[in-house]
């Protein structure tokens, strides 16, 4: 079984994280190929807008933790997949809509600050446990949240990492509008179908300008977030956070406060 799903139809490309058994849980291959997915669309005349969804259940678990493993053992500064995914959702031209069901984690909280129109379930779960995990915010998220939520609550939400509901990512600027859970998805398709049929010259040039004065901030926020994130992936803290989560344990790390004086 395929673990990501691309299918066409009525000028809307429709991508399905598609593994269930992990909660969408991502891997480098999956990031891989959403990206591609998302370049090979934006070249395609045919294909007006995309929908991004993890199907009724679940939108993404966010990062598969045995790649956070791998990636924190080997080399620094190896090219992060997750990067590249994030980087071809900003870049891309045509309208972006998100579907989330169930829980969006991490880099599925991320990708929707990228999205153009995010419809979430009123049962939907988020959170940002980036912290929590010995890294520090990515792709763009502590610039975008801040703009949208006002700091006080980025700094809930992206501190202490806990989770939220559909109600407070709406008052946080996440997510357009919270239905309930058996009609999002299929809000979310018609609202691509309603971008898909109008005017495409004048929709990219909409978008591009909705987006241009942030553009060059955003991209440099996204170097200077994924800088810090690699630096910390290879870090001592992390190496707790997964060996606590390895180990069913809750992480101590009172070993790494800064020595007094």
């Amino acid at each position: 079984m395929s673990e990501l799903l691309v299918a066409d139809a009525e000028g809307v490309r429709r991508i399905t994280m598609n593994r269930p058994e992990k909660r969408n849980a991502l891997t480098s291959g999956m990031y891989s190929a959403m990206a591609d997915a998302l370049r090979e669309a934006a070249k395609r005349q045919a294909i007006r807008a995309i929908l991004v969804t993890g199907g009724p259940e679940c939108f993404t678990a966010g990062n598969e933790m045995a790649d956070f493993r791998a990636r924190s053992q080997g080399a620094a500064r190896a090219p992060s997949p997750a990067r590249d995914f994030l980087e071809a959702l900003r870049e891309c031209p045509k309208p972006v809509v998100a579907a989330v069901a169930g829980v969006a984690v991490g880099v599925g909280v991320t990708m929707l600050l990228h999205c153009d129109l995010v419809y979430a379930a009123e049962s939907a779960r988020f959170s940002l446990p980036f912290v929590d995990l010995g890294l520090c915010p990515e792709g763009g998220s502590s610039l975008l949240l801040s703009q949208r939520a006002g700091a006080l609550l980025a700094n809930e939400l992206l501190m202490l990492g806990e989770t939220f509901d559909a109600t407070t990512a709406l008052r946080a600027g996440i997510v357009n509008a919270a239905m309930p859970n058996g009609a999002v998805l299929a809000a979310a398709e018609e609202k691509a179908r309603i971008l898909a049929a109008k005017p495409p010259v004048a929709l990219g040039v909409a978008k591009s300008l909705i987006r241009r004065a942030e553009a060059a901030r955003l991209a440099e926020q996204m170097d200077e977030e994924f800088a810090r994130f690699d630096a910390l992936l290879h870090g001592p803290e992390v190496a707790e956070a997964l060996a606590a989560f390895s180990e069913k344990r809750r992480p101590d790390f009172s070993r790494f406060l800064p020595k007094e004086g």
